[in-house]
């Protein structure tokens, strides 16, 4: 495996900017408890305390991040509230314990964007791309794998193998996207163990020809879309401020 060619320095440099900019989300899987169904049952809701966390800690990566990031951080949390409230509250795709959309879900959505895409940017990580990709890709489709033969997770394979297709052409996309994958996968299984939301047994819960698991294995599909969607609204619109920009020098 080409993970372990890498020079020592080297990895533990990407290590440690993978626990910098994706440490967070993996210790808010285990403070996700806190807005889960037990301790809301039976000591306190604090969904109110969490909308709080993730606007503080969206406002302090905003004010750091640079203009381009900022930019698609704006994109990234207009487009998650829209298809937050498109795919759970009209398609019932899942359900958040309280059925409403958490206002820390699209906030979270637009921190976890810009904490993905500056891990993926960072020099050390860009260098060994390759090598980390290939790793990412044998964990990626061993739990792809594991769902479909133990959980009877259909839905989310086959969301899985369009997320690869998507990406067969677009190499450059890869890194990005594969670990989007893990990481929404470590969000998703301890966000529904927690009760904090939920998956129909199947897929939109009436497609009964795609079984699903809860949570599915292949959501981070959906972040495809959401990256794409960023991405093609900063070309349209830096475009056109650059074309302004040319033809006020004419």
């Amino acid at each position: 495996m080409n993970i372990l060619k890498i020079p020592k320095n080297e990895l533990k440099k990407i290590i440690t900017v993978f626990t910098r900019e994706v440490g967070l989300f993996v210790v808010f899987v285990f403070i996700l408890f806190f807005d889960g169904l037990y301790f809301a049952d039976n000591i306190l809701n604090l969904q109110i305390a969490f909308n709080i966390f993730m606007l503080i800690a969206f406002l302090i990566m905003f004010l750091r991040a640079a203009p381009r990031i900022k930019e698609l951080m704006i994109y990234a949390l207009i487009l998650g509230f829209l298809g937050e409230h498109l795919f759970s509250r009209v398609l019932h795709m899942y359900t958040y314990r309280l059925e409403n959309v958490p206002i820390y879900v699209p906030f979270g959505h637009a921190v976890l964007y810009a904490r993905i895409l500056r891990f993926s940017k960072a020099s050390v990580v860009k260098k060994n791309h390759l090598a980390i990709e290939q790793l990412f890709e044998i964990v990626i489709v061993l739990f792809a794998a594991l769902y479909l033969i133990f959980f009877a997770d259909v839905f989310g394979f086959v969301m899985t193998v369009c997320m690869f297709l998507q990406l067969w052409k677009r190499p450059k996309d890869r890194l990005f996207f594969y670990s989007m994958y893990i990481l929404v996968a470590i969000l998703e299984i301890g966000g529904t163990a927690f009760g904090c939301w939920k998956w129909p047994s199947t897929a939109f819960g009436i497609f009964p020809f795609l079984p699903s698991n809860n949570p599915p294995s292949g959501i981070s599909l959906f972040y495809f879309l959401l990256d794409i969607s960023c991405f093609f609204i900063y070309t349209k619109r830096n475009q056109i401020a650059w074309l302004r920009l040319k033809n006020s020098r004419k």
